[in-house]
């Protein structure tokens, strides 16, 4: 008989966004100096949006609710209504943002395939398509890092420089949806700046590892932002006093960047501890995220039973759940999730 690997507590593994704010993220969103962000006179959003562009290379910055507005007003500054973005066919802007940019912004979308989310230079140049007359003009490619349904993969520099370079050269624009950039550059120790630059717009999210209750953050240049901020208006996303937000992410910059490397190896001894009872159910995770084959099994029904047993996965597809690692959880937390869905598996 099963037992929970940790009785009277709850491994939360369906996501990083299910965090919550630490003592310390409290205090500072408490003691926030703010004012009306609408008209630009919230002082806390403002040095944000000035420290986050800086990490990014880029001019300007603009505070958004969610990654999915971050995205959406990142491809709406690059691709104009009637045109096409390039991404990954399981980016998660094609689809986990219910269709957003087709619905409010016209943009058509074409994919490609790949392995575990790693954008393949060639490929993406491949399809590429300039104006003719008769085609859908590709505006913008748009490449995700880490990728997410990929099980945080981490995009190889020397691919995003080639598919840049490419995409340039053709005069094609790029946007990063970097909702866990901050995963890729602790794992790879790639500067942001470098990751930044390299895109046109720059989507990062700060309610995911980072452990922020709300707000990302779009990057780009002053002339793109500036347009980005009105457009952020007509999509209801004015915020006023939202400093208290700014400084909850500003917390997270200070104090829960470096520690990511810490919900890595917690993935990676979740990960180890599942193949030690049912192998090749998955692979090593690089970042956060493991994605797990649960083989002749509906994933629905492993995780309803992992469940009952205090370990809470999210189901992905049909025989795929995935686990992702957060401030919350300890690497002693995760080997022993990763032990009972082994076992589940297993049989």
């Amino acid at each position: 008989m099963l037992q929970p690997p940790f009785p009277d507590v709850t491994i939360e593994l369906r996501s990083d966004t299910l965090t919550r704010p630490t003592p310390g993220m409290r205090k500072a969103m408490a003691d926030a100096e703010v004012g009306d962000d609408v008209y630009g006179e919230d002082p806390t959003i403002n040095a944000l949006q000035s420290r986050v562009a800086e990490l990014l290379g880029h001019q300007a910055a603009l505070f958004v609710p969610t990654g999915s507005m971050g995205n959406l007003l990142g491809i709406w500054a690059l691709v104009q209504r009637g045109e096409e973005v390039l991404c990954d066919a399981q980016a998660h802007i094609a689809r986990a943002e219910l269709g957003a940019h087709a619905a409010l912004h016209g943009v058509t979308m074409r994919t490609w395939h790949s392995a575990d989310g790693v954008a393949e230079p060639a490929a993406i140049a491949a399809l590429i398509a300039p104006p003719t007359g008769h085609l859908v003009h590709t505006a913008a490619v748009a490449i995700e890092n880490t990728h997410n349904f990929g099980g945080g993969s981490v995009q190889p520099l020397e691919h995003l420089q080639a598919t840049s370079a490419a995409a340039r050269a053709q005069g094609v624009r790029l946007h990063l949806d970097g909702a866990r950039l901050w995963n890729a550059h602790v794992a790879s120790g790639v500067s942001l700046e470098t990751y930044g630059r390299l895109f046109d717009t720059v989507n990062v999210c700060f309610s995911k590892g980072l452990g922020a209750p709300v707000g990302s953050m779009l990057a780009a240049s002053r002339e793109v932002i500036d347009a980005a901020h009105d457009q952020r208006k007509r999509l209801g996303g004015g915020m006023r006093q939202s400093g208290v937000l700014a400084a909850a992410a500003a917390y997270a910059l200070d104090h829960h960047l470096d520690r990511l490397a810490d919900d890595h190896a917690a993935a990676a001894a979740f990960a180890e501890a599942l193949a030690a009872e049912f192998p090749d159910a998955v692979g090593k995770p690089q970042t956060n995220i493991v994605v797990i084959d649960t083989g002749e099994q509906a994933s629905s029904d492993v995780a309803g039973r992992a469940a009952q047993l205090g370990v809470r996965l999210s189901v992905l597809g049909p025989r795929t759940l995935r686990a992702v690692t957060s401030l919350e959880i300890t690497t002693e937390q995760a080997a022993g999730a990763g032990r009972l869905v082994g076992r589940l598996l297993a049989g």
